[in-house]
C-alpha cells in the first residue's frame, strides 16, 4: 500500500508539469531566431541536404547545423507539423528540469525536491525559451548537465558521470560553438581542484564521443567550402565578441537577470549571498554561489549581451531560491516583512497592473477575448494564492501559496497561446489565403530583391514557413515566368505601372510583402 501511493505521488509530481511544458492549440512562429532555424530544417527535408545550413539558395557558414538537423529529423518521424517542429526543445526542458529536481536531492533533501524545477519552470526567462525552437535551451540544458555530472563526480568519483562530464561539452559545442568555454571558465577552479578528472580515460571518452557529431559536420562541410568551418565559425565568435547591435553596457545583466527571473528573483539574491554566509561546504558554495557570479560577470565583459545567455544558470538560480525562500520565511528577523510584502504589498501591485491594463494597453495589445481572459485570470489567481501566505504559516505551507500562484499564472498564460501561437494574425491571414482555390497546390516563389530590410526578412520567414508550396528565391521579379506567383516587395504603384504584372493579394499585416503573378 506504501509503495502504491509512493507511485501515486511520483505520477501527481509529473503531472505537475504537463501544463506548463505542453500546448496543442494552434501555434505559430516568431522570425528571430527560431523561424529562421525551422525554414532552415524545412529545406533540409525538401532539399535533401543535411549538411550546409541555406538561405535560400546561399550558404550561410556563421553557424552548425545542429539545432536544424534536430527539427528536420523530429518532423521526419513525427510528421511536418509544428509539435514535432518544437519537440527538441520539449525533450530538452523535460530533462532540465528532472536534472534540477536531482541537484535538489543532491544539495538538499528530498522532501522539497519538486519545489526547485517548480520554480525554475515559472521563471519567465526558462518558461519563454521552453516554447521557442531555438537552440538556447538545448544548450542549457546540455550546461546543467555538465554541472549535475561534477557534483556526482566531486561526490563519488563515478566513471559514467567522468563520461558524462565530457560528453556535454562537445554535444553543447554542436549547438553554441565557442560559447561553450563560459561554463567551462566559470567552473574550472572546481575542474582543476579534482586534476585527476583532466587525465580520466573515460573524461577524454566522453569528450571524443560528445565531439562526433560536429566532427562528421565539420568534415562534410568542408568539401564545398575554400577554407575550414572553423574559420566561418570563430568569425562569428569575433562578430559578437566586438561592438554590434546587441552590444550592452558591462551592468546589463545586473538588471536584465533579476527582471528576467521574476517572480523569483529577490529569493534568489538572498539564497546566493546566504551560501557564502551559512554553509560550510566548499563544493555546495561553489557550485551555488561563485559558479553564476562568475559566469555572469564573463558574459558581462563579453560585448554581445541578450537575455537568454544566463539561460544556462536558470537552474541554479531556482536552487538558490528555494534557499532563500527557507531563509527569509525562516528567520525571525525577516519573516513579517516578507511576509507583508508577499501577502500584501504584491497582491496589491497586482492588481494596480491589471487595472493599467484595461485602462492604458488593453486596446494596442490588441490581445483576443481568449488571451484577455487567461491572462486576467491568471494574475487575480497569482494574487490570491500569495494574499493566503500568513505569519503563522509553516515552511510546507508557504511553499505551497508561493509556487501555486506563479504555476496558475504560466499555466493560463502557455493555454491562452500567448507563448505559442506569437504570430498568430499573420497565420490566421496566412491559413485564409492557402484555402483559397486559386492558390491550392500552387508554388509560390520569393523575391529576394528586398536589400536585407529587417522588417521584410521578418515577415518572409514567417510568411514563408506558412506557404503551404514554397518555391525558389529569385533574385527579382524580371526573373518570373508568366503566371508564376511569387512574394515581392515590389511597390504597388511601380506594379500598377507595369503590365507584366498583377498583384494577388496586398493585405496590412503581410506588409511589405505582397503577393503577385506574372502576365
Amino acid at each position: 500500500m506504501i509503495e502504491k501511493n509512493n507511485n501515486f505521488r511520483k505520477i501527481l509530481k509529473i503531472c505537475l508539469f504537463i501544463p506548463l511544458t505542453f500546448y496543442y492549440g494552434k501555434r505559430s512562429y516568431i522570425a528571430f531566431d527560431e523561424g529562421f532555424y525551422a525554414l532552415q530544417a524545412r529545406w533540409i527535408l525538401e532539399k535533401g541536404n543535411w549538411t550546409i545550413p541555406l538561405w535560400w539558395d546561399e550558404y550561410v557558414l556563421d553557424r552548425t547545423n545542429g539545432l536544424q538537423v534536430l527539427i528536420a529529423k523530429s518532423q521526419e518521424i513525427f510528421g511536418r507539423n509544428l509539435f514535432a517542429a518544437y519537440l527538441p526543445t520539449t525533450i530538452a526542458a523535460i530533462l532540465m528540469l528532472f536534472i534540477t529536481f536531482k541537484l535538489h536531492e543532491e544539495f538538499f533533501d528530498k522532501n522539497y525536491a519538486i519545489v526547485s524545477p517548480l520554480i525554475l519552470s515559472t521563471t519567465y526567462l526558462w518558461f519563454d525559451y521552453s516554447h521557442l525552437a531555438t537552440q538556447d535551451l538545448i544548450y542549457s540544458c546540455l550546461v546543467t548537465i555538465g554541472v549535475f555530472s561534477l557534483v556526482k563526480i566531486k561526490k563519488n568519483n563515478s566513471n559514467f558521470y567522468i563520461l558524462l562530464f565530457g560528453l556535454w561539452i562537445g554535444l553543447a559545442f554542436m549547438m553554441k560553438t565557442f560559447l561553450v568555454a563560459v561554463p567551462l571558465a566559470a567552473l574550472s577552479p572546481l575542474v582543476l581542484s579534482k586534476r585527476n578528472l583532466l587525465f580520466d580515460k573515460f573524461f577524454w571518452l566522453g569528450l571524443i564521443i560528445g565531439f562526433i557529431p560536429f566532427l562528421i559536420w565539420a568534415y562534410s562541410i568542408n568539401f564545398y567550402l575554400d577554407q575550414s568551418i572553423i574559420f566561418y565559425l570563430f568569425g562569428k565568435f569575433n562578430f559578437l565578441a566586438n561592438k554590434n547591435d546587441s552590444t550592452n553596457p558591462f551592468y546589463y545583466y545586473f538588471w536584465n537577470i533579476p527582471i528576467t527571473y521574476l517572480p523569483w528573483s529577490i529569493f534568489s539574491i538572498v539564497g546566493l549571498i546566504s551560501n557564502i554566509l551559512e554553509n560550510k561546504n566548499k563544493n555546495k558554495i561553489y557550485i551555488l554561489t561563485f559558479f553564476p557570479i562568475i559566469l555572469i560577470l564573463i558574459i558581462s565583459i563579453f560585448s554581445t549581451k541578450t537575455p537568454y545567455y544566463p539561460l544556462q544558470i536558470s537552474s541554479i538560480l531556482s536552487l538558490n531560491s528555494y534557499i532563500g525562500i527557507k531563509y527569509l520565511f525562516g528567520s525571525k528577523r525577516y519573516k513579517s516583512i516578507f511576509v507583508f510584502i508577499t501577502s500584501k504589498f504584491v497582491p496589491l501591485l497586482i492588481i494596480a497592473l491589471i487595472i493599467t491594463y484595461f485602462i492604458f494597453f488593453k486596446s494596442a495589445l490588441n490581445f483576443t477575448v481568449k488571451e484577455n481572459i487567461f491572462i486576467i485570470l491568471g494574475l487575480i489567481l497569482f494574487a490570491m494564492a500569495w494574499s493566503f501566505i500568513k505569519d503563522k504559516s509553516n515552511l510546507k505551507e508557504i511553499f505551497i501559496s508561493l509556487i501555486i500562484g506563479p504555476y496558475l499564472l504560466t499555466s493560463l498564460l502557455l493555454q491562452s497561446g500567448l507563448f505559442t501561437d506569437r504570430s498568430r494574425e499573420l497565420r490566421e491571414t496566412m491559413e485564409y489565403l492557402s484555402s483559397l482555390n486559386n492558390l491550392k497546390n500552387q508554388i509560390i516563389k520569393v523575391d529576394k530583391n528586398y536589400t536585407g530590410n529587417e522588417k521584410a526578412q521578418s515577415k518572409i520567414i514567417r510568411i514563408s514557413l506558412l506557404t503551404p508550396n514554397l518555391g525558389d528565391g529569385i533574385e527579382s521579379i524580371e526573373k518570373m515566368n508568366p503566371s508564376d506567383l511569387a512574394w515581392s516587395t515590389v511597390s504597388s504603384k511601380e506594379l500598377d505601372e507595369s503590365d507584366s504584372y498583377q498583384i494577388v493579394y496586398d493585405y496590412e499585416i503581410l506588409s511589405p510583402w505582397k503577393l503577385i503573378r506574372k502576365n
